[in-house]
This record gives C-alpha cells, structure tokens and sequence, in this order.
C-alpha cells in the first residue's frame, strides 16, 4: 500500500502544480487537445516519451505497447489497439509528425532474439512474431544472439514500424503531402543518447539541437 499511497500523493502534487495554479494549462486542456505530435513507445517503465522528451500536458499522443511495434495495415476482424490510435491521431487530431521511440536493452526484442521465453506466454508471443523476419535478418547478418545483434533488432524494428506506418493508405497520402513526417528514434540507456535513423547516411546518427547560426553539429 505504500506505492499506492505515493501515486495519491503525486497526484495531488500534479493537481496543485498543474490544475489548480494561476494560468493552469488545463483551463484550455479540458476543453480538448490539439497535440502536434505522436509517439509510438515501448511499454518498458524506464521509457516514459513524456519524461524522456520533458513534454507537459497535452502536447503528445502517446501509445505504447510490448516493443513499440507498429502493425502492418489491415482491417481483418479483431482488436487493433495501436491501428486505433494511430488513426484517431492522424485523422482526428491530425499530428503533424509521428515518432516510433524504440530503446536499448528491451525486454521485448531480447525474448525475441532468444525465443526461449515467448513460445509458453498467452499474448506476447505472438505479438512479437510481426518482428519475426526482423530478427532472421539480423541473425543472418551477426550469425549469433548477442548485445549487439540484439541492439541491431532494437534499430531494425524500429524501422519495421515505420515501414508498416507507411501501408497506412490514409498516412502514406499525408506524408506524400509534405502534412505528416515519420521519425524513427532510438533512446541509448547506456550513454544517454537519443539517437534518429539518418535516410541519407542509412544509420542512426545521435540528435542535436542546431547550433546558433544554422550549423549542425555532426552526430555519431
């Protein structure tokens, strides 16, 4: 009960810090949210975009889920969570950039690469079986499961997601429009970088802020 009794208290803290000050963004929140962006993320609890990103109340539309995977378009009948809130973001609130935020050291793509621990799980077996061709090609490649083929999944799934954003016929309009841009991003736990997939370099470079006077520092 001692953690439930922390959360009431952070909630409080959240109410007199956001809610019920002077000018509280919730005076214009409550009415509805109008976020320019959204972030597809890993469940992982060390990987909150919100605290990753330092956004406040309303500024992103978060989904996240098992590995930050992104399913391919389809309309068979079932429960399409993640489709779901891809669509009402797009359509409804019509984000102006969505970024699919993989991480190191994931859980997911760990069992993944090892597949000894999802064969015997209900859901998440499955669910990780969409990273299946994912994880062949980075097994041909390093030949071995290790921390760094496993990193290299992490990467890789991360723009299998993006592609799978793309057989979204209603995304891949919006983005052939120049109204939609998709980012593939990549939080390094071990060295604190966040990193995003360079299409002209074809890696994932370290992001940085422009310098004064229009330069780009180079990333790694």
């Amino acid at each position: 009960m001692q953690e439930i009794h922390k959360y009431i208290q952070g909630f409080n803290d959240f109410r007199e810090e956001y809610f019920c000050c002077e000018n509280s963004p919730f005076e214009i929140l409550r009415k509805g949210q109008e976020p320019k962006t959204m972030v597809i993320a890993c469940s992982d609890s060390r990987t909150d975009p919100s605290l990753l990103l330092q956004c406040g109340p309303g500024e992103i539309f978060v989904v996240r889920n098992v590995a930050n995977i992104v399913p391919p378009y389809e309309t068979k009948a079932g429960y399409h969570g993640v489709s779901s809130a891809i669509e009402y973001a797009v359509k409804a609130l019509k984000v102006e950039n969505i970024i699919v935020l993989g991480h190191s050291d994931c859980g997911g793509i760990g069992a993944l690469m090892r597949n000894d621990e999802v064969n015997e799980t209900e859901f998440v077996g499955n669910w990780l079986s969409m990273l299946h061709d994912v994880r062949e090609d980075v097994l041909d490649h390093f030949g071995e499961v290790s921390p760094r083929s496993c990193k290299a999944c992490e990467m890789s799934g991360v723009l299998a997601s993006v592609r799978n954003l793309m057989t979204f016929p209603w995304i891949a309009e919006r983005v052939d429009s120049g109204d939609l841009h998709l980012h593939a991003w990549y939080f390094d736990m071990t060295t604190g970088q966040l990193r995003g997939y360079d299409r002209d370099g074809q890696k994932f470079k370290t992001l940085e802020m422009p310098v004064p006077g229009g330069a780009t520092p180079g990333g790694d």
